[in-house]
């Protein structure tokens, strides 16, 4: 019997190459959505391919079950322009490994497409737009433009009803590299996270001939940020609470005190409470710094996104189906702790039970200038029948589900916000 995956693999290994070449930040993905698309037509026909949030793709596959899940992947690229792969205009390059999720995906399509329907429910497949949180000042102007609310594609999915017919969702991600055998991962949780930036305010003056006269606004800046890094001591643990200010505006000459500087950081932590405690002494911080110094603080926060915990139950079935063996999966890696590394699935999972599926596969670093898909058969074959094997054992009576309402999930963010 002729193995459904291997015998898509040479296929999706093309796709995958093609997207890897075509690198696209996040809401400008089309030509990767086109590829995608072309790709669902050939093996989904009949299948109505719906699009949401310019480039997302959604498509519900199944004989028509009354209970769907989701299976998830994302579209675009980061900026990393000093990878060799970079995009020469954009810097954007797959160093995320999104890539490699939407080829598991696609063939995750191909294979269960091929024969009898595998599962006791429907499967929506669902490749999602910008989940890195990159390029800020492109999305505040789709954003001012009326065209997106959120920056991250999953809450502009959920304000757009993508996921109002699911009862779980399922995303495969990357781990990088440093794996010496095909392993997969179930139950690390990730951080969440907001990004904050503080304008200091001064007051120019010459720095010869009448200093005292302004107010140094970069000096308020040194303040603030050795304010951040004595104020380290009192992080709580077991959190992973992470924060990385970095002066992004300070326009200054040496003659002149300068009058305003600019520094901005993420606020990381896999506990929300811990994330708004932080954000609060933060903007003490700033406010110290700037009043001990003779000037002003103007402190913009913008949420990013929330942790995401794991929902256990869902990762059984997958769990499951290591135990039993799945041809080219050697480990699995279970439940070994947190990352600080964040991504919107966490907000997704605010209204529904997610889980997130790593795997190897790539070497070098995520987001680092070096990441590249390394055992494409590992990836592109392997994981893609550990999904199947998983979601074939899943029960969703035994999933132990929740569901909020996306009207719960934005008065969360707006009480966040303000």
């Amino acid at each position: 019997m002729t193995d459904p995956f291997e015998a898509r693999y040479d296929e999706v290994k093309a796709l995958v190459d093609d997207l890897w070449d075509h690198p696209e930040l996040g809401y400008q993905e089309h030509y990767t959505s086109s590829a995608v698309r072309a790709f669902l037509e050939r093996h989904a026909s009949g299948a109505a391919i719906q699009t949401f949030a310019g480039t997302g793709l959604r498509v519900r596959l199944g004989p028509g079950h009354e209970q769907a899940v989701a299976l998830i992947a994302e579209l675009d690229a980061l900026p990393v322009p000093t990878h060799p792969a970079a995009d020469p205009e954009t810097g954007a390059v797959h160093a995320c490994g999104h890539h490699t999720q939407v080829g598991i995906t696609c063939a995750v399509v191909a294979a269960v497409t091929s024969g009898d329907w595998p599962f006791p429910y429907d499967l929506v497949v669902i490749f999602v737009p910008a989940e890195e949180y990159v390029d800020l000042d492109y999305r505040r102007q789709l954003r001012e433009r009326g065209q997106i609310r959120w920056y991250g594609g999953k809450p502009e999915a959920m304000r757009l009803g993508v996921f109002d017919d699911v009862a779980v969702a399922v995303l495969t991600h990357t781990m990088g590299g440093g794996y010496s055998r095909p392993t997969v991962e179930v139950d690390c949780d990730l951080a969440g996270f907001l990004y904050k930036q503080v304008t200091f305010h001064g007051t120019a003056a010459h720095a010869g001939f009448a200093p005292w006269a302004g107010a140094n606004a970069a000096s308020m800046a040194v303040l603030y940020q050795t304010a951040i890094g004595l104020g380290r001591q009192q992080l709580p643990d077991g959190v992973l609470a992470r924060m990385n200010p970095v002066v992004t505006s300070a326009p200054m000459t040496t003659n002149v005190v300068p009058p305003s500087a600019r520094v901005a950081t993420d606020v990381r932590a896999t506990d929300l409470d811990a994330i708004v405690a932080m954000s609060r002494s933060l903007d003490a911080m700033a406010q110290g710094s700037a009043l001990a110094l003779g000037g002003r603080a103007e402190i913009e926060t913008e949420v990013g996104y929330l942790p995401f915990i794991q929902h256990r139950p869902l990762s059984q079935p997958f769990r499951e189906a290591y135990q039993a063996g799945v041809a080219g999966i050697d480990d699995l890696l279970d439940d070994r702790g947190g990352s600080a590394a964040a991504g919107d699935m966490g907000d997704l999972a605010y209204l529904l039970p997610c889980v997130q599926i790593g795997y190897s596969g790539l070497e070098g670093r995520v987001h680092g200038d070096d990441l590249h898909l390394a055992d494409p058969r590992t990836v592109l074959v392997s994981v893609p029948r550990f999904v199947v094997a998983g979601l074939s054992r899943l029960d969703l009576d035994r999933v132990c589900g929740y569901r909020r309402d996306y009207a719960d999930y934005e008065a969360l963010r707006a009480d966040l916000d303000g």
